[in-house]
């Protein structure tokens, strides 16, 4: 063979014999895609370190035992001083077996939360790669767990969202599912699961929400009950009235995924309806006061996201509230006093609905002193004092007034709106200069006032003033200052209307203390605060940065700080005279007088006071009418007086200081005569709202383009009935209180 080196093969000529032919070299882009080799050897790559990483990952981790929560502490609550307001924690749980749990409850819970249960792995890939893009692409925070994920986070794990939770979540999950039944994780997950109302489990649940046992549970109440799981305190349609409708379409996709499986038949689904659950008792350590203040102290933390509710759940924490002792205890004082000591439930059915609420702020930083939820907490579930399903009435007026001077607005006719303008007062009598239609108010009794001053007006809370000055000033600009002043921005009917000076919308007794201490404080708000510290294993955790900002200028707060002086001084609310020091408030009711308030304060201390009326039985609003003995209770009556008692006893020792204000230019000039047409602050337009015919009285349909709410009740006399006869047991003993 010659050693002389071949010349390669030229293109199109065949290679010559005994050489393999040279493949020819990858040019331009080609070189930059692989090979099926390459991409063959990463793939098989990739799966070999996956399944390694597997097997290490399930031989490293280990069932562990019982987390803190199956073991829970308690949690202890402290007043400001440091002494013990109350202590909880005590779990709410009894266990139960998988066959005492009916199985139509059992596919209530597979319904909501994962049908697919008996047929799938401990895990689901799927669900967790869409959770995870759901939520990174901005959806919401969405879980893709399983149920068998899920139990094995209630009870191995925490709540913690960490990757290195989710991993040990991911192969725990897989080796229970092999050394146990689903039957037993569903049973498992069943007793563990967080409903709300410190009940843990489906057995404490059916007691906490229906007063039965599991066994005896219908359909529709287990479905209510799953649905719970997904927001166990928000979906509490007691607690959160406000919140029925996400809890009923919440209970609906349950059942209709019931529907869908096949596991009840179309016609029993149609013919289900909405199981209202029972009001709750509390625990027998939660009863009076305590069960409110702590229940406000625990969502006050949740909703500013200082600890979750499930981490809370786990107990060990010390919590400080800003809440005084001694104001607590004389607001209590001041409501048994004034009112329940007056009620005689037995010879006077309308006393069996009466409810009170109340709350104290300081002015200056915002902090909650006192609160009075109802008579006792393990009797009466829901906070009267939190609650936002009651109209405030007049206490309202207060915010139209100052939003007219914070915009320096005037009148139809051109004039600068202070305390002395001179607005017309007839029953009645058509808005005028707004587009939305007819609206003419009544006022109280359908009294004609004729020409009256703005302080005159909100002394005697006349609403055909109020509606105009709304209108003049722009229900808009009335909106944005009430919710400036502490009035939350989703207050139920706060709506842009001339109707939103009588007040229709229904925000908390706390929500109206928040305002009327931002008026005391000069026009800068201290949102409220109900925590001093939250520590745990001598750790403290932050919380939500404290600070005061102006809502509304000085001039502005102050100028009806003067008006509502006026009010205390010779208007409605002279019963708050008895505070005896300067004070500044005012007097409202509800619509169909479901409620009576009285809103004030001092320049050291807002309160806010309400008597509601509820049927202990159905939970609807129901009118005062004859209740302790009195044709109509209104703001001036009960609330003033337990308004001021209270008060009087929380300042004691604390030195009368009078208020330091600062008034808008003219506050303090006499009204001009002149300026009186013959309808004051108008200016009446020929063809406009105010050649109208007047509007028909309540009785006969309110327009359909603004409903008319009805007049406030008249302020009666504020003296107190002589206490029933009888004993304590007498008054008290009725439960459904």
């Amino acid at each position: 063979m010659s050693d002389e080196p071949q010349q390669p093969a030229t293109p199109g000529e065949p290679a010559k014999k005994g050489r393999k032919p040279r493949r020819p070299r990858r040019k331009g882009l080609r070189r930059l895609i692989p090979t099926w080799r390459l991409l063959l050897g990463t793939v098989l790559g990739v799966l070999l370190v996956c399944a390694g990483l597997f097997a290490l990952g399930y031989f490293l981790v280990h069932i562990p035992p019982a987390n803190a929560a199956a073991t829970a502490q308690s949690n202890v609550y402290l007043y400001a001083d440091g002494s013990q307001l109350a202590r909880d924690g005590e779990v709410d749980r009894e266990n139960v077996s998988l066959t005492q749990i009916p199985r139509a409850v059992q596919r209530d819970v597979l319904a909501a939360e994962d049908r697919e249960f008996y047929g799938e792995s401990a895990i689901d890939p799927m669900a967790m790669v869409r959770a995870a893009w759901n939520t990174l692409t901005g959806k919401g925070r969405q879980s893709g767990s399983t149920i068998t994920q899920q139990y094995v986070k209630n009870y191995y794990l925490g709540q913690e969202q960490t990757v290195t939770r989710k991993v040990k979540e991911f192969f725990i999950s897989i080796k229970l599912d092999r050394e146990e039944s689903k039957d037993d994780i569903l049973e498992g997950y069943l007793n563990t699961s967080y409903f709300g109302r410190n009940a843990y489990g489906i057995q404490a649940a059916a007691q906490a929400y229906y007063g039965v046992d599991v066994e005896h549970l219908t359909t529709a109440q287990g479905a209510y009950l799953a649905a719970l799981l997904n927001a166990p305190s928000a979906y509490d349609v007691v607690a959160h009235p406000e919140s029925r409708p996400q809890v009923v379409a919440r209970w609906n996709y349950v059942l209709d995924g019931m529907a869908k499986e096949r596991w009840i038949s179309a016609s029993d689904r149609r013919g289900m309806t909405f199981p209202m659950p029972a009001d709750a008792r509390g625990p027998a350590g939660m009863s009076g006061q305590r069960g409110y203040l702590v229940q406000a102290v625990k969502d006050y933390l949740t909703a500013h996201k200082v600890i979750d509710e499930d981490t809370l759940a786990t107990g060990g924490y010390r919590i400080t509230t800003t809440l005084q002792k001694t104001k607590q205890d004389a607001f209590v004082k001041a409501v048994d006093d004034r009112l329940m000591s007056g009620l005689d439930k037995k010879n006077r059915p309308a006393d069996r609905n009466v409810r009170a609420g109340g709350a104290a702020i300081d002015p200056a930083t915002g902090r909650v002193l006192a609160m009075y939820g109802g008579i006792d907490y393990t009797k009466q579930y829901v906070n009267n004092a939190t609650r936002r399903d009651y109209q405030v009435g007049s206490t309202f007026k207060p915010f139209v007034f100052t939003a007219a001077v914070e915009n320096a607005s005037t009148t139809q006719d051109g004039r600068t709106i202070t305390p002395n303008t001179v607005y017309d007062g007839t029953d009645q009598r058509p808005v005028q200069g707004w587009n939305g239609g007819h609206y003419a108010p009544e006022n109280e009794d359908n009294v004609d006032y004729g020409p009256l001053t703005v302080r005159t007006a909100t002394d005697k809370s006349v609403n055909a003033v109020y509606a105009q000055m709304a209108v003049d000033v722009g229900s808009d600009k009335v909106e944005q200052t009430a919710v400036g002043l502490g009035l939350p921005p989703d207050t139920p009917d706060l709506n842009a209307s001339p109707s939103i000076a009588l007040g229709p919308s229904t925000a908390s007794v706390l929500d109206m203390t928040e305002a009327y201490a931002t008026l005391a404080n000069h026009g800068r708000r201290a949102t409220y605060t109900l925590v001093a510290e939250v520590a745990k294993d001598g750790e403290k955790l932050g919380l939500p940065k404290r600070s005061t900002q102006r809502a509304v200028s000085r001039e502005s707060a102050d100028t009806t700080t003067s008006v509502l002086q006026s009010v205390v001084e010779g208007g409605t609310g002279t019963a708050a005279q008895a505070a005896n020091r300067p004070a500044a408030g005012k007097t409202g009711t509800a619509e169909e007088d479901t409620a009576a308030w009285f809103a004030g304060y001092t320049p050291d201390l807002a309160a806010v006071v309400a008597v509601m009326g509820q049927d202990p039985a159905t939970g609807a609003h129901t009118p005062l009418y004859g209740a302790l003995g009195l044709a109509r209770i209104n703001g001036g009556g009960f609330p003033a007086q337990i308004w001021a008692q209270f008060t009087r006893a929380a300042l004691k020792g604390t030195p009368a200081r009078d208020f330091d204000l600062q008034l808008e230019s003219g506050a303090d000039q006499p009204p001009d005569p002149s300026a009186a047409p013959d309808s004051p602050g108008t200016g009446p337009t020929p063809g406009g709202p105010s050649s109208q015919p007047p509007s028909q009285p309540a009785s006969s349909g309110p327009p359909a383009t603004a409903p008319t709410p009805a007049a406030p009740t008249p302020e009666l006399p504020t003296q107190v009935p002589e206490p029933a006869t009888g004993t304590v047991d007498d008054l008290f003993g009725d439960s459904e209180q």
